[in-house]
């Protein structure tokens, strides 16, 4: 059974860059190393200081837990975060369209 987890914060705006810095280390380190067992994505929302995480994990797997660019990105989180902002919820999937598919097209922007 796969866990959802959706996590919010504000980030103080002087470190908001470097929270999206460390965001994409932790995406960049993922894709080279391929875990398996989890589907991560992170936003930085239009204010530029709200990021929310939406992580996806199989079972009892935690991968993220064995990434080094997620030590780090958590090391300094307190520094960064907005105390009392951070909302941590679990959810359950109601339903998708091409959210999670390989196929769907970049919507990032990239090539």
């Amino acid at each position: 059974m796969n866990k959802i987890n959706i996590v919010q914060y504000e980030i103080r705006p002087e470190s908001a860059d470097e929270n999206q810095r460390l965001i994409e280390e932790v995406m960049s380190e993922l894709a080279h190393n391929d875990p398996g067992g989890l589907r991560y994505a992170a936003f930085r929302l239009d204010d530029g200081v709200t990021f929310v995480h939406i992580v996806v994990s199989e079972g009892d797997r935690d991968p993220l837990s064995r990434s080094a660019a997620f030590k780090e990105f958590q090391r300094g989180i307190g520094e960064r975060q907005i105390p009392g902002t951070r909302v941590r919820t679990a959810a359950t999937l109601v339903g998708s369209y091409r959210f999670w598919s390989q196929t769907a097209p970049d919507l990032t922007g990239g090539a």
